[in-house]
């Protein structure tokens, strides 16, 4: 955690935003209480978030809530229940195992986001079930909503879809219904509690997933969306279900193989990078999940 606060001659100065003075205008803090905690900062060398848990003027959600509005990082305590478990990039921002998916961000601003010309969708594909590839496609679309833009994750595992009970939206009307050229309202949902993140779920399970993704549809809805989103990522089903994550590879452009270490089979995984590479798509890199 950070800080912003000093001391001089016994006072507190606090520029304005600090983590100190944001407890002490939303959480009821008193300057009392804020001098208190500066004090105990420097007497046991913790930060000031950690010094007002200690003395009890604020509890961890409290302190996290507050660096979230430092920093201007949305954030949505643990417990509030509208928000699935497994969005810990959402519930734990500042923890350190967050950090790969910051990290991951990065590499892919700096890769297949940084490219000129024709702008791209990321598929997050995975070559067995049970990979993780869902919670990692879910996690790092909100590791983009947390940038100045706007992020849309896009459900195209119309096989088992699953993002619709991450994010918390109706399945009922999404991707299925596009491809399959009914007009639908409300196909795009926002996202409660994560301003800049929308998503597009999976919509009522069709009979020919692999024939409504194979279309010239899918890529068409592809080119309008990229025009209005900065961002676009896309779940898709394991490819040992059938060639849907491929297909959904070529529309998109480029792509992320996900595996689960100690689970994965690496012969399988690179058979996929092999066909991927192939059919001629970007190969943002391979993820090993630990969650």
């Amino acid at each position: 955690m950070m800080h912003n606060a000093s001391t001089t001659a016994g006072s507190v100065t606090q520029p304005d935003g600090a983590l100190g003075h944001i407890l002490q205008r939303t959480k009821g803090l008193t300057a009392e209480q804020v001098q208190s905690a500066l004090d105990y900062q420097q007497q046991h060398g913790v930060r000031f978030g950690e010094a007002a848990v200690a003395l009890g003027f604020a509890v961890p959600d409290d302190v996290v809530w507050a660096l979230s509005q430092q920093f201007r990082y949305p954030y949505t305590p643990r417990s509030d229940a509208k928000l699935h478990a497994e969005l810990v990039v959402a519930h734990s921002p500042f923890e350190d195992e967050v950090e790969s998916f910051r990290d991951l961000r990065s590499q892919l601003l700096m890769g297949v986001f940084s490219e000129t010309g024709v702008r791209q969708a990321l598929a997050i594909v995975s070559s067995d079930e049970g990979d993780g590839k869902t919670f990692v496609a879910a996690n790092l679309a909100v590791a983009f909503s947390q940038l100045p833009g706007r992020t849309l994750i896009i459900d195209a595992n119309l096989r088992e879809p699953r993002l619709h009970e991450v994010f918390g939206v109706d399945q009922n009307v999404g991707l299925t219904g596009v491809l399959s050229g009914r007009a639908q309202p409300n196909v795009i949902k926002p996202v409660e509690h994560l301003p800049n993140l929308y998503m597009m779920p999976a919509g009522v399970l069709a009979p020919n997933p692999a024939e409504l993704l194979q279309g010239p549809a899918f890529s068409l809805c592809l080119k309008e969306l990229l025009s209005r989103f900065d961002y676009v990522l896309v779940d898709t089903p394991a490819a040992s279900t059938g060639s849907d994550a491929r297909v959904v590879s070529v529309h998109c452009g480029a792509a992320l193989l996900v595996g689960r270490r100690d689970k994965s089979r690496v012969p399988r995984m690179q058979s996929l990078v092999k066909l991927l590479n192939k059919s001629k798509v970007k190969m943002a890199g391979v993820l090993m999940n630990e969650f």
